[in-house]
């Protein structure tokens, strides 16, 4: 939620979500929604795009893995 919340403007969002390998169809769907962020945090394609894998390349480490 907290890195949806952060790329603020649609636009933004459709550049990341793209950047991160979903369609454009899908990154301009859910980047233009007007769903809240809790909402959009349980869906799925954030969790596709920003799988545990992503965390790791911010340096960031799993809990399940502690």
């Amino acid at each position: 939620m907290i890195r949806w919340k952060e790329w603020k403007l649609p636009k933004t969002k459709v550049n990341n979500l793209i950047a991160l390998g979903v369609t454009k169809a899908k990154a301009f769907e859910w980047g233009n929604t007007r769903k809240g962020y809790w909402r959009i945090a349980s869906s799925p394609i954030l969790h596709r795009t920003l799988n545990d894998h992503y965390w790791q390349r911010m340096g960031l480490k799993s809990l399940n893995a502690r």
